[in-house]
């Protein structure tokens, strides 16, 4: 009987009515996300809010999609720039769809394939040189005599594709 009595209180926690919106420490908790960086995604314009009359923040339950897209987009690598333009075209009346979300993704395939070559590249020439200091200068593609890459731009420039 103790177990029948275990088995109905986690059934009527499950069927209790869940609310529309959440506080941001119920979307922090939910997403695994900081209320710090919530915020932050917020000031970026990656995710938004309501406020109460009490000025506390309520996020819509989508907004735990959006949380989780940023933050696989974030471990992609894709800047947030890029993400908040593939947020701005999901839908602000309604729940996103998963055709909206393919459409979204989908324009990312030639970047992340990109990024996939730029990473091979990087593991398979990683242990000619980074950080070994066997002075073979002439071949070292960290090496930059005389700053000569200087006019091609800022950064690592033999590992950056323009």
């Amino acid at each position: 009987m103790k177990l029948q009595g275990h088995l109905r209180s986690s059934y009527a926690e499950r069927m209790a009515p869940v609310s529309r919106e959440l506080t941001i420490g119920q979307l922090a908790e939910r997403s695994g996300v900081a209320t710090s960086a919530l915020r932050f995604y917020e000031d970026q314009g990656l995710i938004h809010s309501r406020r109460t009359s009490g000025n506390q923040r309520r996020y819509t339950r989508d907004m735990l999609r959006r949380v989780a897209f940023v933050r696989v987009s974030q471990n992609l690598g894709m800047p947030l720039s890029t993400i908040r333009e593939a947020l701005g075209r999901l839908p602000e009346e309604r729940t996103p769809t998963p055709e909206d979300w393919a459409e979204v993704s989908s324009g990312w395939k030639d970047e992340l394939n990109e990024r996939i070559d730029q990473l091979t590249e990087l593991r398979d020439n990683l242990d000619q040189c980074i950080g070994c200091g066997c002075l073979s200068l002439s071949s070292c593609t960290l090496a930059n005599p005389d700053d000569v890459l200087s006019t091609q731009g800022p950064g690592p420039r033999r590992f950056i594709r323009c």
